[in-house]
């Protein structure tokens, strides 16, 4: 049981970072699935395992595992740039990505 205590704080602790960057995205107080939203969720993911990866340079599970992630978040954006322009200009400027 000791081994589920740390995965269970980290874990907190995620959440709480991911509902900081989600909550400037939001469109509504109950949004969870717009493309906004999913883009600040993978753009977390991605940092962080970027991060893991700096360490374990030889983990190729996770290094596909982020190729993954980046391809989909591509694609989220491309949406979100044809149908609403101005929120992947926000987008990207609350993000701090470039295009």
């Amino acid at each position: 049981m000791p081994s589920s205590a740390p995965s269970n704080r980290k874990k907190i602790k995620m959440a709480k970072a991911e509902a900081k960057e989600v909550e400037a995205l939001r469109l509504h107080t109950k949004d969870t699935g717009s493309a906004d939203v999913q883009i600040a969720l993978l753009t977390k993911r991605i940092l962080d395992l970027t991060e893991h990866l700096q360490t374990n340079r030889k983990d190729h599970a996770s290094r596909r595992g982020l190729l993954k992630l980046v391809a989909q978040r591509r694609s989220l954006l491309d949406y979100l740039k044809r149908t609403a322009n101005a929120r992947y200009s926000v987008v990207l400027e609350k993000l701090e990505l470039r295009k």
